[in-house]
């Protein structure tokens, strides 16, 4: 009877939804590597929301609801969160092997089991999907450290710095991934066959917005400070004897006197291919773009990024010179949402 009416009254308890929309939109992923700090916290907030939603039941399985505590008050967050080592979704099974302090330093062991296929693999990337929520102030990074064929497992080591000369909490730890890719394949030193001497010598041409880029001559020629543009190609075709699955050619020619080679991705969210071109001379010797720079089309639904390497090389020199690459995919996604909470220890 107690118990129904403990229920009868807490039921109706919940956050107001526009603040929670409000907050979770404030939330962004954090990246693989990054230092984590507490948000200032007004205890008259955090008092209340802790009296309020005091029920780790009910912080465990909404997940808008943990992120809005979290946001206020980690610590309040990682304390109602319950202790929960393993997780499976999708056939796949994440599991906290071990986590122990040393000094200023944690390490956790995490593994992922693929229960029924062969989805993980020696070359699962967590990407950019994981998130490691803590109650203290830290750095923390993931790494994989190897695969075991035989049970199909990853394992991946969470390693959590806090400041020199003081020790880490023995406190809750949250962590959790989206997705995961695999089936990666590497192109390195890979000869792209295609006489430099006979590309288009004056391609169709459009200032596109770019998103970002690196180079030596990269912020002179895209004028990042003023109106962040920069002169493309038109995208063509994909060339059908490019030789790298799931990475486009979409163009190469001479643009104002320089050698530009422009690639496409087509949702690069789901599959992080990525690579880059060099030239070779008659010598050996290799010569890399002077800059590139990247933009995106949308079609609908589908985004697409494009790539474009600009090379201090004109039409006339273009027989002194080779095209290669290093180029990296991935074939398969995998989603999920996988959550564990674990508890720190002292290593003994």
């Amino acid at each position: 009877m107690f118990k129904e009416i403990y229920r009868r009254i807490n039921d109706p308890i919940k956050p107001d939804e526009a603040l929670v929309e409000a907050a979770v939109r404030q939330i962004r992923p954090q990246k693989p590597e990054k230092v984590i700090r507490r948000r200032p916290v007004l205890a008259a907030v955090a008092v209340c929301l802790v009296l309020v939603l005091a029920v780790p039941v009910l912080a465990a399985t909404m997940e808008p609801v943990y992120e809005l505590i979290y946001l206020v008050s980690p610590p309040a967050a990682q304390f109602l969160t319950p202790v929960q080592k393993s997780d499976t979704h999708n056939g796949i099974k994440m599991e906290v092997k071990s986590a122990d302090i040393q000094e200023n330093v944690a390490r956790v062991y995490v593994t992922l089991q693929d229960l029924t296929g062969d989805r993980v693999d020696g070359t699962t990337d967590l990407y950019d999907s994981y998130q490691i929520h803590l109650p203290f102030d830290a750095s923390a990074h993931c790494q994989r450290l190897g695969f075991d064929p035989a049970s199909r497992t990853v394992t991946f080591l969470i390693t959590i710095e806090g400041p020199q000369g003081s020790s880490i909490p023995k406190d809750k730890v949250t962590f959790s991934v989206g997705m995961f890719l695999s089936d990666h394949h590497i192109y390195e030193d890979l000869w792209i066959p295609m006489d430099l001497a006979q590309v288009p010598a004056a391609p169709q041409t459009a200032m596109q917005p770019v998103l970002g880029g690196s180079g030596e001559d990269f912020k002179e020629a895209v004028d990042w400070r003023g109106s962040g543009q920069a002169l493309a190609m038109l995208p063509g075709e994909p060339d059908p004897a490019f030789p790298v699955a799931g990475i486009a050619l979409t163009g190469v020619g001479y643009v104002e006197g320089k050698l530009h080679v422009q690639t496409q991705v087509k949702d690069p969210l789901s599959n992080d291919n990525h690579g880059y071109f060099y030239l070779v001379d008659t010598a050996g010797g290799k010569i890399f773009s002077r800059y590139a720079f990247a933009f995106r089309e949308q079609q609908g639904d589908l985004r697409i990024d494009y790539d474009e390497f600009v090379f201090d090389v004109g039409a006339e020199d273009a027989a002194d010179y080779s095209l290669y690459g290093n180029f990296y995919t991935s074939n398969r996604k995998t989603e999920g949402g996988w959550r564990v909470t674990f508890r720190l220890t002292e290593e003994g």
